[in-house]
């Protein structure tokens, strides 16, 4: 008998289809999630009164105890069954959100980001699972392209709703936006979804010394990731975050191999095809999350764009996404999943690449083209990965290595924001000093780089500068040599990008039975 996974049904029922639409659902609710509190952020400062240094832990907080419950979906899937790992997940999403909205100082919230966090990261992998657990293989490109576009979708329209929320009604909104769809899916899905036997014991065989090790290292990972651009990664104390973190996670790993019930199955690693997929589901985040950051980053702070605009904006990326995907599907069908895979990084590629050649003066119509390049790419390289990864595992190792597969691809998000936020705090002020230097010498292209009418400099009498001319240059200066810095990081994703082409032809369209 083939050690495949087999669906439940060989002609999945409309009940099965409906609760993985719910599931899809709340796995949207939870990344969307994240991108409309991170748009609103100075709403929320100023509400609570919190101090900007303690600001970004609201996002800190929800992204640690994500990272966390990723890779323990394997674990909570052969405990508690999909269906029930779903309505727990998605009804403690739900109930954490009223607590953030309800929430009067930054430590409640703080608390409830946990919970938020946690339970939201146990959504994702397990939308992935059952599209090899419920569904036939007939019927995976179909299952998988509406599980990527959702994925993919809800970072590049985050934006745009968290900047509605924000203009025009009040920032407990954001949260409370998942309370009604929240309490659909939690009711309806252990209903839709079928019967899988549960099996409790599984939580008595928990190794709690792996799980501490885990959680330390994931959480020291995640903060000397966040303080590295500032603090420096050399510095005494990321360098000894990320140092306990490598430790810790070696530790973690040669502890699952040698358990007789460890917390996650890495024995999936073996097969060479997950493996490439994993490390093309890591490259795909660095370029997917640092694009989705890298824009409103330009264009808030050079183009000057409020949130709703921005959002605005990046929906060309969304759109795009929504055209390619049954696009994707048609191709993979015809050409394989490998060289559909090259071609959409090498697609991604071109579209990061075009991004950083892009002008200061930069806006919709300069950014229309790359967008839809990486739209396309984004779906190319999301959908035959997944496959190629998943397809062909046994049942017993789907949840573990959805798990992974998805931790690889959270892990490149925030690896890659970190070299983003590296370069950009990193650079931009010798690019200011340089346009200093060139101002004061009297270089007219340094004039032209930067907005400044060339004619000011030429008629200005001899001398230094005078207090209102320095306010007057600093701020053209500032966005000037900021834009530069994003140009690089443009190009630094593009550089990943192109590995993704190298990576995807060590793997084969199918694993290896």
């Amino acid at each position: 008998m083939s050690t495949l996974a087999r669906p439940l049904f060989a002609t999945p029922r409309i009940s099965t289809w409906a609760g993985f639409l719910l599931m899809c659902l709340g796995m949207f609710m939870a990344i969307l999630d994240i991108q409309v509190v991170a748009t609103s952020l100075p709403t929320i400062q100023r509400a609570l009164n919190i101090s900007p240094e303690a600001m970004s832990w609201i996002q800190t907080a929800y992204l640690i105890a994500e990272v966390i419950a990723i890779p323990l979906t394997g674990l909570f899937t052969r405990a508690l069954s999909l269906r029930w790992l779903f309505a727990s997940g998605v009804g403690l999403f739900t109930l954490a959100s009223i607590g953030c909205a309800l929430s009067d100082s930054l430590t409640t919230l703080l608390g409830f980001r946990i919970i938020q966090g946690f339970s939201g990261g146990v959504l994702i992998p397990a939308v992935f699972s059952a599209v090899f657990m419920l569904f036939p293989p007939r019927l995976h490109a179909a299952a998988t392209t509406i599980g990527g576009v959702v994925a993919v979708l809800a970072p590049t329209i985050g934006p745009v709703v968290g900047g509605f929320i924000t203009e025009t009604w009040s920032w407990p909104w954001l949260f409370l936006i998942n309370v009604i769809p929240g309490l659909i899916a939690t009711a309806l899905t252990p209903r839709l979804l079928p019967r899988q036997p549960t099996n409790l014991g599984e939580l008595a065989k928990l190794d709690l010394v792996a799980l501490v090790v885990m959680v330390l290292a994931l959480a020291s990972l995640e903060i000397g990731l966040k303080q590295a651009p500032q603090s420096g990664w050399l510095s005494p104390l990321c360098a000894g975050l990320l140092l306990a973190s490598a430790l810790g996670i070696a530790i973690f790993v040669w502890r699952s191999f040698r358990a007789a019930h460890p917390i996650v199955q890495f024995a999936v690693m073996k097969r060479r095809s997950f493996a490439i997929g994993c490390a093309l589901s890591f490259c795909l985040g660095v370029g997917l999350y640092g694009s989705v950051y890298l824009m409103p980053v330009f264009l808030s702070f050079v183009r000057r764009h409020d949130a709703f605009e921005i959002g605005t904006i990046m929906l060309v990326t969304g759109i795009s996404q929504l055209i390619a995907a049954p696009l994707a599907a048609l191709l993979e069908s015809r050409l394989g999943a490998r060289l559909l895979t090259a071609a959409g990084f090498l697609l991604f590629a071109l579209g990061l690449g075009l991004s950083s050649l892009q002008p200061r003066t930069a806006d919709f119509a300069e950014m229309f083209w790359p967008q839809v390049l990486r739209g396309v790419a984004i779906m190319f390289c999301l959908l035959p990965p997944t496959r190629i990864a998943l397809g062909s595992l046994p049942e017993k190792d789907v949840a573990d290595a959805s798990a992974l597969f998805n931790l690889m691809r959270n892990l490149g998000g925030a690896i890659g924001i970190a070299l983003i936020d590296t370069i950009l705090y990193g650079r931009v002020a010798a690019y200011a000093e340089d346009f200093r230097i060139r101002l004061l010498a009297g270089d007219l292209t340094a004039a032209q780089a930067i907005g400044l009418d060339p004619s000011r400099l030429l008629n200005r009498p001899p001398g230094p500068p005078t207090p209102e001319e320095i306010d007057f240059v600093r701020p053209m200066v500032e966005k000037a040599s900021l834009a530069l810095c994003v140009g690089e990081a443009w190009a630094m994703l593009a550089g990943v990008a192109v590995l993704g082409v190298l990576l995807v032809f060590l793997a084969n369209d199918r694993a290896k039975q």
